[in-house]
């Protein structure tokens, strides 16, 4: 065997300095004769995309494409969606695109109307399993559920975190009540006296107490499963002309479904599936900032 010939680099007309290489072997005729050739694998769809500069912070500056030469610059790198994935786990775990979404909250506030709070959840199915990944019967699948809290417009003010699809909407809902509501209360939002929209599935002791220790007025069906007769005494509060308002909260569950990596799950983990959310609520609150500026 002879010795190895040293690395060749053959710059492409695109890309002048090295980027995106990959190591090609190659064999002569002889079997002692080999040598080893770098390849660039040019991507015609990147060509000419303006990308916003990266926070020096993650060294990751990239600078606006232009139709001329590039110089050569063979330290240079450009993003890939290794780096983008990257920097979403990162965001998503360290509670940045959380604080992204509050933001948006607080951009919107003069037109939110906390009036009524509705609260609904919504399943997705889990494709490659990961964590709060379980059976759901009426699914069929395997599924993670969410329960994200509107306003009288549909507006994203609150959510809770990622739930197993084998539990039922009433799990642990007292503690996400009191995380939801207090959160709300930090962003200067005004709940006291608010109807709060809930279907049968969340009537229970729990949940109606809590809304009343932070004087919001449960507005929920009432759940007569497993009653053999009326409960006696007085009947509970229920204004059915406010609880049909509560189709904001499932158009805005359309909305997110939009966003097909919500729509699906395939993350394996709760942080970052929540950052995808996270994500489609800042966009679904900032539509009509967005469509102002277009």
């Amino acid at each position: 065997m002879g010795e190895k010939t040293s690395a060749k680099v053959n710059p492409h007309e695109h890309y002048p300095y090295q980027c995106n290489r990959r190591a090609v072997q190659r064999t002569g005729l002889a079997l002692s004769e080999y040598g080893q050739t770098w390849v660039r694998m040019p991507n015609c769809a990147v060509q000419g995309l303006q990308l916003p500069a990266v926070p020096a912070a993650y060294r990751l500056s990239v600078e606006t494409a232009t139709a001329g030469p590039r110089p050569e610059r063979p330290d240079k790198k450009e993003i890939s969606w290794q780096a983008v994935y990257h920097h979403f786990r990162k965001w998503s775990a360290d509670g940045s695109l959380e604080r992204v979404w509050q933001a948006s909250i607080q951009t919107v506030q003069a037109e939110l109307d906390v009036s009524q709070l509705n609260l609904d959840g919504s399943h997705a199915v889990a494709k490659k399993g990961g964590e709060s990944v379980a059976y759901q019967g009426r699914k069929r699948a395997k599924t993670s559920n969410i329960l994200p809290i509107t306003d009288a417009q549909g507006y994203i003010v609150a959510s809770t975190g990622i739930v197993a699809g084998n539990h039922n909407d009433a799990f642990n809902l007292k503690a996400h009540l009191q995380a939801a509501f207090k959160s709300m209360r930090r962003l200067g939002l005004t709940i006291s006296g608010a109807f709060f929209n809930a279907d049968r599935a969340f009537d229970t002791r729990a949940a109606r107490k809590v809304c009343f220790n932070y004087g919001v007025v449960p507005n929920i069906a009432e759940n007569r499963r497993n009653q053999k007769a009326p409960k006696r005494g007085r009947k509970r509060l229920f204004n059915a002309e406010v609880y049909k308002r509560r189709f904001a909260n499932e158009r805005s569950f359309a909305w997110v479904d939009k966003f097909r990596a919500v729509l699906i799950r395939f993350d394996r983990k709760d942080a970052h599936f929540l950052g995808a959310h996270h994500i489609a609520f800042a966009m679904i609150n900032l539509r009509y900032v967005f469509a102002s500026k277009v």
